[in-house]
């Protein structure tokens, strides 16, 4: 797991390197005096976010952030995921729209996708049992390093239940167009946050050494 945090925190280090203006208040956030450590603040910085700026991400921030998604730890480098990115108003809101239909009973079923104006849809490959994981990796990637770009995410679990257990979503994975031999497993939302939600406790008696 050391590892694992290790090359995270590389790779999160070469974005913010390359990263273009973004969002100067949470560039200058992780922009740190001389002997602090970029990556572990920008890590203790990032927080899940839940209202977006009305503000669209350009395709050259989004290619970084996919970059860095692909280049996360992952099994024998079997690269077992593939990624599918809506940032097209018009396509997010077929989305919306058949989910919505799938579940009437609801008031607003597209909620779960948290007003992220881009949205990733990953997959895993169920040929591989460690695929999930490696979709997990992936999308921290795209997550710190969004933020070290001034872009903020959220992962979500949500959209996954609501899509894959209704048949009446099947138009929207027909929609992504996953491979065969791929199952939808994992969402990230994308885009300028519009809130700056404080941290939430975490509880360090989680984590014990042993002797």
């Amino acid at each position: 797991m050391k590892l694992i945090k290790t090359f995270v925190g590389c790779l999160c280090l070469m974005a913010m390197a390359s990263c273009g203006e973004g969002n100067k208040s949470v560039k200058e956030d992780v922009t740190m005096d001389e002997g602090k450590n970029a990556v572990i603040e920008t890590i203790m910085a990032r927080r899940s976010i839940r209202k977006y700026k009305d503000e669209p991400v350009s395709r050259e921030v989004l290619d970084q952030i996919m970059e860095c998604g692909i280049n996360a730890p992952n099994g024998q480098n079997k690269q077992s995921w593939e990624v599918r990115v809506v940032d097209k108003p018009e396509v997010m809101a077929e989305i919306k729209n058949t989910l919505n239909a799938a579940y009437p009973n609801m008031s607003d079923a597209a909620g779960c996708f948290r007003g992220a104006p881009v949205m990733v849809f990953l997959a895993r490959a169920k040929s591989y049992d460690f695929s999930a994981y490696d979709c997990g990796l992936m999308a921290e990637n795209m997550m710190l390093s969004a933020w070290s770009l001034g872009v903020g995410s959220i992962c979500l679990g949500s959209p996954v239940r609501m899509i894959n257990d209704n048949p009446a979503c099947a138009p929207i994975l027909e929609r992504l167009g996953f491979s065969e031999g791929y199952e939808f497993c994992l969402c990230v939302g994308l885009g300028y946050a519009d809130e700056a939600p404080a941290a939430k406790p975490r509880d360090k008696a989680k984590v014990k050494y042993v002797e």
